[in-house]
């Protein structure tokens, strides 16, 4: 849906490969990039590739070629709805071309599943939701592009805005699901829930706050949230704050709940146990 995060997302996922010295692309079909929250993100500008195309061929022949130099980390391309058909620009308004996006992607995804396997590319498609007319049963949403980018796609991320985040009654943020709908590289159907705070982006403090009370190292009653036996605020905004003000609090607890996910994962590799909750009780224990 629009609005939800999608951008946010995978400008953050170029801010990430950034930090480990990655290159990246950004194809802004849209022509909606904004610089100043793309650097507020972490985003390295003068090192980030950005092409605002005119036509869908032209946007996907420049896929095709920084995929093929071998030279690109990640590329983001905002998004399929955006890249439309030369024949569509070129017509009149009202003309009717069935399929033609549809064909335009199928095509260059052909080429492009190639190019993306040897160069070892991580490419992003950002798409956009459309109702179909007259169904009765099943939903009625479908994605721009026709149904190849459904196949060729290893992970496909439904992202949604689930609610909204307020200080007083001035709305400060978003609160986000996003849903595995597909994944060829783990089990798919894995949903995570976090706050995109306006101008900031992804918060990092909610994260903190939802995780520590997840592994039980931040302690919740009611709307009470504490830590190591001391309140640290009546609400969760109110201990985002309280974490934005006390940032060594905020690193102890994200070393904890690194170190919890590190046993969580070697037990489970080993397979000593069943599940995350018999982890957690037994590092208590060692405590």
């Amino acid at each position: 849906p629009e609005s939800s995060g999608k951008t946010t997302l995978a400008t953050h996922i170029i801010a990430e490969s950034q930090k480990l010295g990655g290159n990246c692309a950004f194809i802004d079909a849209e022509h909606a990039l904004d610089p100043a929250y793309a650097k507020k993100l972490g985003v390295n500008l003068e090192e980030l590739l950005i092409s605002q195309p005119d036509t869908g061929e032209q946007g996907l022949e420049i896929a095709d070629s920084l995929i093929k130099s071998g030279g690109i980390d990640v590329l983001v391309i905002d998004s399929v709805a955006a890249l439309v058909p030369r024949a569509e620009l070129e017509g009149d308004m009202g003309d009717s071309l069935p399929g033609l996006q549809a064909r335009l992607m199928s095509q260059a995804l052909r080429k492009l599943t190639s190019s993306i396997a040897q160069s070892n590319t991580l490419v992003v498609f950002i798409n956009q939701l459309r109702m179909k007319i007259g169904v009765m049963f099943g939903s009625p949403e479908t994605t721009t592009g026709g149904n190849a980018l459904k196949f060729y796609s290893a992970v496909r991320l439904d992202i949604r805005r689930i609610g909204a985040i307020k200080e007083k009654d001035e709305i400060i943020g978003n609160q986000t699901r996003v849903k595995v709908v597909k994944n060829k590289v783990a089990p798919p159907f894995k949903v995570v829930e976090f706050d995109i705070m306006y101008g900031e982006g992804i918060s990092k403090l909610g994260e903190l706050v939802d995780l520590g009370v997840k592994a039980e190292i931040i302690d919740k009653s009611g709307s009470w949230f504490a830590y190591n036996e001391h309140k640290i605020g009546q609400g969760r905004e109110n201990v985002k704050t309280f974490l934005k003000e006390n940032p060594k609090i905020a690193i102890e607890i994200e070393n904890k709940i690194l170190q919890n996910a590190g046993i969580v994962e070697k037990a489970m590799m080993e397979g000593e146990v069943s599940s995350k909750e018999e982890i957690i009780e037994d590092s208590n224990d060692k405590e």
